[in-house]
């Protein structure tokens, strides 16, 4: 053979090795919760070194995430809100949690640090409700002596896109606030009594971190990215508790989860001496029948790396990994709820 058509011959080889790799990784696409934007990106950083298998993740907030795997745009969803077993049921879609967190009240008031500032549940309610107004209102000043709150108005910035963490916030709020229950009430997106609202928890840390004398909430992993002062929070027991991988653990140690309702579950306003009250999973959305078999399985598999490997990176951005118990039932519930279209089982 002639060093032409062995040169030729190696060509062809390698482009034929080429298109079975590239054919063999197949990324895959999500959208939806900025809660966990920060540890699905490391997750994602640390699977396609070992699979070659890349993660596209939107981090456009929970109600897009629903939204886009409703109409079949990415290959799971993202969403701090749990979708309830009857919606699940209607759009053909299972759930499960990955990891659980906490939503923090933060602020920016010159001369108070992270974790010195304590608010009364009912106060918080009351300030995102236009109620309280200024930083040295009697009723803050009570529970905080010996800070120096300054005369200043308050400036409330808010999520104004469809968030899970709004939803998490406005059930917390709803719990401990008749009257906010009645005028504004939970949900993904609300209509704010006062403040700015701002798209998803990157954009409102920004806000909060630039304007002075304001509050806003985000998930906690934006807190500590961000260096931001955080709240301590009067949990349901009495206690100012500030917001920490133990007190998110407290707080999900309540939780009651069941495969059969699609891991539905709020963790918020639990019991417990050191519950921090603003608690929540969040969760991921595929079809219980695939259309696309191959891209559900891949996303299984995911996942299915992050339980077995991702623990640590979670625990390092201040999530708390889900208990073995727990990624035991997730387990069985893929095998025995996620198929294909001729109902062969996608997870074995």
């Amino acid at each position: 053979m002639s060093i032409l058509k062995r040169i030729l011959v190696s060509i062809g080889l390698y482009s034929t090795l080429l298109s079975a790799v590239v054919a063999y990784a197949i990324d895959i696409n999500g959208a939806g919760a900025t809660f966990p934007s920060p540890i699905y990106s490391k997750w994602a950083e640390g699977y396609s070194k070992q699979s070659g298998t890349g993660l596209n993740y939107q981090s456009i907030g929970s109600g897009g995430g629903i939204k886009q795997i409703q109409a079949k745009i990415v290959d799971f969803g993202a969403s701090d809100a749990p979708m309830n077993p009857s919606e699940l049921t209607v759009s053909g879609l299972t759930q499960f949690p990955t990891v659980i967190g906490g939503v923090v009240p933060v602020v920016n008031i010159d001369g108070v640090d992270p974790g010195q500032l304590k608010l009364d549940d009912k106060i918080l309610a009351d300030i995102f409700q236009g109620k309280i107004t200024k930083w040295n209102d009697r009723r803050i000043i009570a529970d905080n002596p010996s800070l120096a709150l300054p005369n200043e108005t308050i400036n409330v910035m808010y999520r104004q896109d469809g968030s899970g963490t709004t939803f998490i916030f406005t059930t917390y709020l709803s719990q401990i606030s008749p009257d906010w229950k009645n005028s504004v009430g939970a949900g993904k997106a609300v209509k704010w009594p006062v403040g700015t609202g701002g798209m998803g928890n990157d954009i409102v840390a920004s806000y909060v971190g630039r304007i002075k004398n304001s509050i806003g909430y985000v998930e906690y992993a934006y807190v500590l990215q961000n260096k931001m002062a955080y709240t301590q929070l009067r949990n349901r027991d009495g206690y100012f508790v500030s917001p920490t991988d133990a007190s998110f653990k407290a707080a999900a140690a309540n939780a009651q989860w069941d495969a059969n309702k699609g891991f539905y579950e709020i963790l918020t306003n639990e019991p417990g001496t050191d519950s921090w009250p603003i608690t929540g999973a969040t969760f991921i959305l595929v079809y219980k029948s695939a259309e696309k078999a191959e891209r559900t399985k891949e996303v299984l598999k995911f996942f299915d790396w992050a339980f077995a490997n991702g623990d640590k990176l979670a625990s390092e951005l201040n999530y708390v990994p889900l208990p073995a118990k727990l990624k035991t039932m997730i387990y069985s519930a893929w095998k025995s709820q996620v198929k294909d279209t001729s109902g062969k089982a996608l997870w074995n």
